[in-house]
C-alpha cells in the first residue's frame, strides 16, 4: 500500500458523537481528554480521504481540541455547537482490555442532538453512520444523495431498545459493523458465522465482526475474510479503537474507489492497523503524530505476517 500523505478520492461523511472522556486503565489515567465516535473515525479516515464530521458539542468544549481536528484536515462545517455542556464519558479497564467499565454517562446536548447536513455534505459518496440512535442513522440516509457506500455501527443499546430501527438501517446500507456480542444479541444465533449470516439477510452487502485485539472478520454473500490483529506489546487505552477502524476501512474505501471483495480485504487490514495504533496512547494522541509512512509499514507487516505458501 502507498500513502503520499495526501487525503484523495471520494470525501467521507462521517456521522456520531464526540466527547469528552475521562479514562483510567492500568497503565494511566487522563480526564476531559477529545473522544466520541466520530472524533475516532474522522481522524482516522482522513489519512485516506477527506473527512467530513458532522456531530455537536456544548460551550465547554475547549477550542483546542477543534484546532486538533482541524489541523489533521477533518471539515468540521457540520460541527454544532449547541448551548449546554459537551457529551461526557468516564470509564475504565483492568487488564482484560477488551472490556470498557462505565463509571458514568451524561449525553448533555448530544441528548437532543439532530443531525442537520452542510449542502455540500449530501453529496458525500461515502458515508458511516457512527454509533448513534438508529432513527437518526434514518434522518441522516433521508438527506444524503445516492451515496456509493455507506457503512453503519451499533450497540447493544440500541439493539435492545430499537431493534426495529436498528433492521431498518440494516436495509439501507452496503456494510455494517458489529462486535460479536451484537451479532448475536441481534439475530438470536449463538454461531458467530450462522449470526452473521442472518445479518446480511437483513440487507448489507457484508458484515464485519469487530473482535478487539483478536482482529475482526468478514461476510459477504460471496465470501469469508478473516484479519488478525495487529501485534503489540504495549496497550495503553482502547477506547475508540472499533471507530477507528471502522473510519480507517471506510477511508480507504474511499479512497480506492473500489468495494470489491479484494478491496474490502485490503480496507480491513488498513482499519486494523489504524486501530493499532489508536490503543498506544490515550485518546486520539498517537493518531494525531502519526505518518503516512508508519500506516503503511505496518500494513506490509501485517501482510509479511500472514502470508503462507500454497501446499
Amino acid at each position: 500500500m502507498s500513502l503520499n500523505g495526501e487525503a484523495t478520492g471520494d470525501p467521507v461523511l462521517v456521522v456520531g458523537s464526540v466527547a469528552l472522556d475521562s479514562v483510567r486503565t492500568p497503565f494511566g489515567e487522563v480526564a476531559g481528554v477529545l473522544g466520541g465516535a466520530a472524533s475516532y473515525a474522522s481522524v482516522a479516515a482522513s489519512f485516506f480521504a477527506p473527512a467530513r464530521m458532522v456531530a455537536v458539542v456544548g460551550m465547554d468544549f475547549p477550542e483546542a481540541h477543534v484546532a486538533r481536528l482541524a489541523d489533521r484536515g477533518v471539515d468540521l462545517a457540520g460541527l454544532q455547537h449547541s448551548s449546554g455542556r459537551t457529551f461526557r464519558w468516564s470509564g475504565y479497564y483492568e487488564y482484560d482490555m477488551n472490556q470498557a467499565h462505565t463509571i458514568s454517562t451524561e449525553p448533555n446536548v448530544f441528548e437532543t442532538f439532530r443531525p442537520e447536513l452542510p449542502q455540500e455534505y449530501r453529496n458525500s459518496p461515502c458515508v458511516f453512520l457512527a454509533n448513534i440512535d438508529p432513527a437518526l442513522q434514518l434522518y441522516v440516509l433521508d438527506q444524503v444523495r445516492r451515496p456509493r457506500l455507506v457503512a453503519c455501527d451499533t450497540m447493544n443499546y440500541w439493539i435492545e431498545s430499537a431493534r426495529e430501527k436498528v433492521l431498518e438501517v440494516l436495509a439501507r446500507v452496503d456494510v455494517a459493523l458489529m462486535n460479536d456480542a451484537e451479532v448475536r444479541q441481534l439475530t438470536g444465533e449463538v454461531n458467530l458465522i450462522a449470526a452473521a449470516r442472518r445479518v446480511l439477510d437483513y440487507g448489507p452487502g457484508a458484515v464485519i465482526v469487530k473482535k478487539g485485539e483478536h482482529g475482526a472478520v468478514m461476510l459477504s454473500r460471496e465470501s469469508y475474510f478473516a484479519a488478525p490483529g495487529y501485534p503489540l506489546e504495549e496497550v495503553r487505552d482502547p477506547t475508540g479503537a472499533g471507530d477507528t477502524f471502522a473510519g480507517g476501512l471506510i477511508g480507504y474505501l474511499a479512497r480506492c474507489e473500489q468495494s470489491d471483495d479484494a478491496g474490502m480485504r485490503r480496507a480491513i487490514i488498513c482499519g486494523s492497523v489504524m486501530a493499532s495504533f489508536t490503543v498506544e496512547d490515550f485518546s486520539l494522541n498517537r493518531l494525531l503524530r502519526l505518518s503516512a509512512e508508519e500506516i503503511a509499514e505496518r500494513y506490509h507487516e501485517i501482510s509479511r505476517i500472514t502470508h503462507f505458501e500454497g501446499m
